[in-house]
């Protein structure tokens, strides 16, 4: 077995992996031990001024990519020494902690479920433990069907296609890389007193690392709306007039392109509103979103795919 045929068979084992068994425990998730070195770092960096931290959070960044590029490659070369078969589950085993689809399709499963119900106070709950950061503690049910739409929408790219396009160009290093990325970013990308400067690095990183596939993500969002029927040319239209009206250079892409397909206003107050003109969310929303998720990972493996074909040779 070849090399492209190897990391393809890997990438089919990683995702077979997350659907059946879900998240690993957190004792052995690799993405937790890179949130308890962020956490280390965060307690020990300097606060005061801009500069110390600003350096600090720039060092975390290429201590910790770097030593995950060579980790994972010497990885790679470790179990290269074992039989193959235990070798490709070893290497999937990694690949499918940088990723999560099964993971997401339950978050949204967890609000649903209480939605449906009409406990309010517990999708609340529900959506702050599993989705989101923001204090959910005043929103009505369509501001958390929303909120939900959102993040789901965002992560399809986070957490399920730039992980995988990350390892199609770069191997298992390149998707732990990304994942260490996009974890700093959540912890420390935040403007208030104490991180402001210290997630500077950390977040345009993050930014930069997610500037294509948040777009490719938009794109299949779209034509994954499109295989559930929904029309295109909206979404296009929504996608292309609402993109910029996030803060983040990156997030209005993808939750722009499910506000099209969806046909719902995405508003998250004070901050954007998504999607203008076309009815407040619901549960039944909620339902719409896990199906186009789902759809789009699976279009996300086959571009993976494609793209290891690519930038292999087709070989």
């Amino acid at each position: 077995m070849n090399a492209v045929h190897s990391q393809i068979l890997i990438l089919g084992m990683a995702v077979l992996l997350d659907l059946v068994l879900g998240e690993p425990p957190t004792a052995v998730h690799p993405v937790a031990w890179m949130g308890s070195v962020i956490s280390f770092v965060r307690k020990r960096a300097p606060r005061q001024g801009r500069v110390w931290p600003f350096v600090a959070g720039l060092l975390l960044m290429l201590i910790g990519c770097t030593v995950l590029a060579v980790g994972g490659t010497l990885l790679l070369r470790g179990v290269a020494n074992l039989p193959q078969p235990l070798a490709l589950l070893l290497t999937a085993l990694l690949l499918k902690t940088t990723f999560s689809i099964r993971g997401l399709w339950n978050a949204g499963r967890e609000v649903q479920s209480v939605l449906v119900t009409g406990d309010l106070p517990e999708a609340r709950k529900r959506l702050s433990w599993h989705l989101v950061s923001r204090d959910t503690s005043s929103l009505n049910e369509s501001q958390v069907a929303a909120a939900t739409i959102e993040s789901l929408s965002e992560n399809a790219s986070d957490s399920i296609l730039a992980p995988l396009l990350a390892f199609a160009i770069a191997g298992l290093p390149g998707a732990l890389v990304y994942r260490f990325i996009n974890t700093c970013d959540a912890m420390l990308g935040y403007r208030d007193s104490e991180r402001e400067w210290l997630g500077k690095a950390p977040a345009r990183l993050d930014d930069l690392a997610n500037l294509i596939p948040a777009r490719v993500t938009a794109l299949l969002l779209i034509t994954a709306g499109a295989m559930m029927l929904q029309n295109p040319v909206r979404a296009i239209h929504v996608w292309c007039r609402d993109r910029r009206r996030t803060a983040s250079p990156n997030a209005g892409h993808p939750m722009s392109a499910t506000a099209g397909v969806l046909c719902v206003e995405l508003e998250k107050v004070g901050h954007y509103r998504l999607g203008s003109g076309f009815r407040l969310p619901d549960v039944t929303d909620v339902v719409r979103v896990r199906q186009l998720l789902l759809i789009t990972a699976g279009l996300a493996c086959m571009g993976a795919i494609g793209l290891i074909l690519a930038v292999n040779g087709g070989t």
